[in-house]
C-alpha cells in the first residue's frame, strides 16, 4: 500500500510519551568483519511484534512449507559502513522444486512505505505457489519498520487520539489546532528515534536489498515490488543496474512527482475508484443500498461526511467515528473490490447510525489491532516519506492548491492537500523532490499499472517506463480495479509475470490484460 491517506492530526497533549526508543540491534563500537560475509540463521518464525501488527506465528504453506526467519546485519549508515549495525528481520519459504531447477531467491517488497514484509509475505503466501516452484520466496521489514530498528513515535492511546482529530480544518482554530498536534507528532518521532531518522531513505533500504542479495548467494536480485515497493525496485536499479535480474513492479508509483503532485493523483485515484464503486453498485440488478444513481451514492456519502464533521458516530467501544476515521475507511476499502462490500455495509450501517464497520475499515489502514495495539506503520510511513522527500509545504501552501484537489476529488481533495503538512516540522532534510530511477544497462523489468489503481493511479506507470530509460521498463496494462495487478487473480496478468519471473519471458512491451 503507498502512502496511503492518513489524517495528520493530533496527539495528546502533555501525556507521556513512549520509553525512549530504542534502536534495537545496533551497537557503539565499529566494526571490520565484511558482511556480505555474514550467515543467516534460519529458524521458526517467532509470533510478530507488536510493530509488526501482532497476532500469531505465521501457518504453514498448504502441503506443510515451514516459514522461517532470519537477521540480517546491515550498517545504521550507509555512509560509515563499519560503523554501528542495525538488524533487518527477514522471512522466507523455501522452493517447492527440484534444487536444480532452482533460480534464486524472490525477493517481496509490498510497499507502504512501511509495511512489514514479514508479517504480508505469509499471508499472501499461496498466491505465489506458482514462483515458488523455482524461488525461494522472500521478504523483509525494511529498516524503520516492525522488527528493523522501529521507528517509534507515540504510544497507543495517544495514537488512538491522534486518529480521531479532524485532517481537514475549516477555520484558522481548527487549522492551528492540525499544525500543532503535526508539530507534536514529529517532535515525539525525533525524541523516540532520532538516531533512526536519518538513516530510513529508500536509498539506504535498496543498499539493505544489495546486501540481502549477496548473503542469500544471489549474483543478480530477483524481485517483486508492490506500490512503494515499484519505488524501492527503482531506485535499487539505479543505484546497481548490473545487479538487476528479473523484477517485476506492480502498482506502479510515479517516479517523477513530487510529493505535492503524488498527493494530488491519489486524490484523483480515489475519486476514481469511489466513482467506479458507486456506478458498479447501482449497475445491479438488485437495488444498490446505498442510492439510487451513481450520483446519488456521492452525494450522499458527502452528506454522511459533512455530518461527521460535526457530530460522530458511535464507533467501536469508546471510540467514535470521526469525519477523519470514516474517510479513511472508506479508502481502505477502495483498495480492493473484494472490499466493496464491506463499504457498501459500512455506509449503510453509518446512514443508521452505526459507525462500526467503517472505523474497523479505519483501523485496519491505520495498523489498529483488535487488541488497541498499533502497528509502527504510521510512524514508519512518515519517516521513510519525510527522509525522502524533500519540499516542505506551509498551510498557506496547501490553502493555495485546495481549488486544484477539491477539482480533483471532491471526496478526497481536502484530505490529501492538507496530509502535506505532514514533514513541515520533520527533525530530518529530505532527499530529493523525486526518487532517481534511471537505470540504463539494467535487465528488462516488467512495469504492470491497473487502470482502475485508486492509490498509484495507472499513468505512474507509463512514466515509470520511461524514466527507467530505453530498453528497461517493459509495459503491461491491467484493465481492472483495485490496488495492484497480480493479486486480482487475472489469468493473463498472472501468465505474463510467472513467464517472466519464471523463463525470463519477457511480454511484448503495451500488452493489454482485461
Amino acid at each position: 500500500m503507498p502512502n496511503p491517506p492518513r489524517p495528520r492530526a493530533a496527539t495528546l497533549a502533555a501525556t507521556a510519551l513512549l520509553v525512549a526508543a530504542t534502536l534495537a540491534g545496533c551497537g557503539g563500537d565499529s566494526q571490520d568483519e565484511d558482511l556480505s560475509a555474514q550467515k543467516l540463521n534460519w529458524k521458526d518464525c517467532p509470533a510478530p511484534s507488536r510493530a509488526e501488527g501482532g497476532g500469531d506465528a505465521p501457518s504453514p504453506l498448504p502441503g506443510g512449507a515451514e516459514w522461517q526467519c532470519a537477521t540480517l546485519k546491515a550498517p545504521l549508515d550507509w555512509a560509515k559502513p563499519k560503523g554501528d549495525r542495525i538488524d533487518i528481520a527477514l522471512i522466507r519459504a523455501k522452493a517447492s522444486g527440484a534444487e536444480s531447477k532452482r533460480i534464486g531467491s524472490l525477493v517481496f517488497n509490498f510497499g507502504g512505505p512501511g509495511g512489514s514484509g514479514v508479517t504480508t509475505l505469509p499471508a499472501f503466501g499461496s498466491d505465489y505457489a506458482k514462483l515458488r516452484t523455482r524461488y525461494d520466496l522472500v521478504s523483509f521489514d525494511p529498516r524503520g519498520v516492525g522488527r528493523s530498528a522501529p521507528v517509534e513515535c507515540l504510544n497507543d492511546p495517544q495514537l488512538d487520539v491522534y486518529f480521531e482529530q479532524d485532517a481537514t480544518p475549516d477555520d484558522a482554530a481548527e487549522r492551528a489546532t492540525l499544525l500543532a498536534d503535526t508539530k507534536e507528532f514529529n517532535a515525539a518521532c525525533e525524541e523516540n528515534s532520532k538516531k533512526m531518522l536519518p538513516h530510513v531513505r529508500t536509498t539506504d533500504a535498496a543498499r539493505d536489498m544489495d546486501l540481502m542479495r549477496q548473503v542469500l548467494g544471489d549474483g543478480k536480485l530477483y524481485y517483486f515490488g508492490i506500490s512503494y515497493g515499484t519505488e524501492l525496485g527503482g531506485v535499487y536499479a539505479h543505484l546497481f543496474p548490473k545487479h538487476v535480474g528479473r523484477a517485476v513492479f506492480d502498482a506502479v508509483v510515479d517516479p517523477t512527482q513530487n510529493s505535492e503532485q503524488g498527493s494530488l493523483g491519489q486524490a484523483e485515484g480515489f475519486q476514481l475508484a469511489l466513482d467506479n464503486f458507486a456506478e458498479d453498485c447501482t449497475s445491479q440488478p438488485t437495488d444498490c443500498p446505498v442510492g439510487d444513481t451513481a450520483q446519488d451514492v456521492r452525494n450522499r456519502i458527502a452528506k454522511l461526511l459533512a455530518d461527521l464533521d460535526q457530530h460522530p458516530l458511535p464507533g467501536i467501544g469508546q471510540r467514535v467515528l470521526t469525519q477523519t476515521a470514516a474517510t479513511n475507511g472508506i479508502a481502505q476499502a477502495l483498495y480492493s473490490k473484494d472490499f466493496w462490500a464491506y463499504l457498501t455495509e459500512g455506509l449503510q450501517q453509518a446512514y443508521e447510525g452505526d459507525g462500526r464497520v467503517l472505523m474497523l475499515l479505519s483501523d485496519s489502514l491505520n495498523g489498529r489491532s483488535e487488541n488497541g495495539e498499533y502497528s509502527n506503520l504510521t510512524a514508519a510511513n512518515i519517516a521513510i516519506s519525510c527522509a525522502d522527500n524533500k519540499p516542505r509545504y506551509t498551510a498557506a501552501d496547501v490553502e493555495r492548491e485546495l481549488p486544484a484537489f477539491r477539482a480533483a476529488s471532491p471526496l478526497f481533495g481536502d484530505f490529501m492537500a492538507w496530509s502535506m503538512v505532514s514533514c513541515t516540522d520533520w527533525a530530518v532534510a529530505g532527499a530529493a523532490d523525486h526518487p532517481d530511477v534511471s537505470a540504463a544497462g539494467s535487465a528488462p523489468i516488467l512495469v504492470v499499472g491497473n487502470t482502475g489503481d485508486p492509490a498509484t493511479p495507472y499513468e505512474g506507470a507509463r512514466k515509470m517506463v520511461q524514466a527507467l530509460g530505453k530498453g528497461v521498463g517493459v509495459e503491461l496494462t491491467y484493465k481492472g480495479q483495485g490496488h495492484g495487478s497480480y493479486d486480482s487473480k487475472n489469468k493473463c496478468v498472472q501468465d505474463a509475470v510467472n513467464g517472466y519471473l519464471l523463463t525470463g519471458k519477457v511480454p511484448a512491451a503495451g500488452t493489454v490484460c482485461s
